[in-house]
């Protein structure tokens, strides 16, 4: 039945997550079609699919985000579906509906949930109305400074600024006065810009209470064709330089269970809202000394994350999805087991966290019972500067968080990267610091180690 409504499956991404995301149709006896940059040839996720398809070169415009080149990749493959992993097109509306449109089966939610999530205003509103908690915050798009000014003044110091749309904390700040305020906004809005064009009404800006010690938790969601949403536990990823994740583990070691449940019940609420199909997250910030949450976004694909909970649950997230978009309403029992903790192997200076490219000349990485690593490179494959520079997530589960952390120094000692610049010594001191350590810890973390 999967092998006749899904296959072959064209993976329109690259790296890591392609590789990772057909593993998995191969397993399930289905056909993996990727696409390629010039840059991308010789990497493992292309020699591992079934049929691989040059689409261009190594911009990311002439290659991976090219709608026409992938669609036109698509059929001439014959591929049924086609599965965007994350980032590049993968909560792009128009073209998760040029798929459908192509008689193929888009592997995720519906372009509806997507285009209504995609805006953080609109996806507030909406899950405000639902019950879910929101923190105080605009209601409309901030197209100019004096809005801005009058926002914040209603909001009320310190407030956090960022785009309506994008994501991967491009754009946010945090403004303490008006001052501040005018320097962030200007970024904001320049990165608004990016995303969506100089419009004529203005860069569209969101301004939001900031919590002064946060902790990002995220709960991840399944849809079923059924009408069930389904929560299945919670990660924190409250480790991040520049807004931006480097470390998540599930469960969450600064929650309590009460707040848990509320978490996971407020997420179901969420999906529902919006008929919500598929794998999603759904994002909050914790307050950390009140022990209460808001709704932060929403993510209409697979997170970057999502091993930390197949590790916890034994679930297959990418199989889940897979079923779901054939018409499955698969049985999913989500019974929570010990720990898990990914690392982000990222190349870039351990200390300032720029991207440090170039040639890996050693790539050995550790095994053993608990350690999974999901990796985008090898020996002698070259991390160009064309994209984001996480090379492989490594992850590691133990029967509870003491056990996982000393998996994960065990792991980090033995994972052996020469060439390119990379975080594994930054990993190795954060196992070492007493507030991860102790998970008392909150998203102002590293900003602390370098400070």
């Amino acid at each position: 039945m999967l092998t006749e409504t899904l296959g072959p499956v064209l993976i329109a991404n690259r790296g890591e997550i392609a590789r990772r995301i057909i593993r998995t149709v191969k397993r399930m006896g289905l056909r993996a079609v990727a696409v390629h940059s010039e840059a991308d040839a010789d990497l493992p996720f292309v020699r591992e699919a079934d049929e691989a398809v040059l689409l261009g070169p190594a911009s990311p415009a002439q290659s991976y985000l090219d709608t026409a080149k992938v669609l036109e990749a698509a059929r001439a493959t014959g591929a049924k579906s086609v599965h965007p992993g994350y980032g590049f097109l993968s909560e792009n509306v128009a073209f998760a509906r040029a798929v459908m449109d192509a008689g193929m089966i888009w592997i995720g939610p519906s372009p509806e949930a997507i285009d209504k999530m995609g805006d953080k205003i609109n996806a507030r509103n909406l899950m405000e109305a639902a019950g879910v908690p929101v923190a105080a915050g605009t209601r409309e798009p901030v197209t100019d400074l004096s809005l801005a000014l009058k926002a914040a003044e209603q909001i009320g110091y310190p407030v956090m600024v960022k785009t309506a749309g994008g994501g991967g904390g491009i754009g946010m700040s945090v403004a303490h006065d008006d001052e501040g305020l005018a320097k962030a906004y200007e970024q904001a809005a320049r990165a608004a810009s990016r995303f969506s064009g100089d419009a004529l009404d203005g860069p569209a800006v969101l301004l939001e209470r900031y919590i002064e010690r946060a902790r990002h938790v995220e709960v991840q969601i399944l849809g079923l064709p059924d009408g069930r949403v389904l929560a299945l536990g919670e990660r924190d990823c409250s480790v991040q330089r520049r807004h931006q994740k480097v470390v998540e583990e599930s469960p969450s070691p600064g929650i309590t269970p009460e707040l848990r449940e509320r978490m996971l019940a407020a997420a179901v609420r969420a999906g529902e809202a919006v008929g919500y199909l598929g794998a999603g997250t759904v994002e909050c910030l914790v307050d950390a000394d009140k022990q209460d949450f808001v709704f932060l976004e929403m993510n209409t694909r697979l997170q970057v994350e999502h091993p930390v909970t197949e590790l916890v649950t034994g679930l297959d997230l990418v199989e889940l999805q897979l079923r779901v978009a054939a018409g499955e309403s698969p049985e999913v029992a989500a019974e929570p087991r010990g720990h898990a903790i990914e690392f982000r192997v990222y190349a870039e200076d351990p200390k300032r966290f720029f991207p440090g490219p170039g040639v890996i000349k050693v790539w050995d990485e550790p095994t053993g019972d608990g350690v999974r690593v999901d990796s985008g490179y090898h020996a002698g494959n070259t991390v160009t500067p064309f994209y984001d520079p996480l090379m492989a997530k490594l992850c590691v589960h133990g029967s509870d968080r003491a056990e996982a952390l000393e998996k994960g120094r065990k792991a980090v000692a033995e994972f052996a990267v020469e060439g390119p610049k990379n975080n594994l010594p930054f990993c190795a001191e954060l196992l070492e610091n007493t507030e991860f350590v102790t998970g008392d810890y909150d998203t102002g973390l590293v900003a602390r180690m370098r400070s």
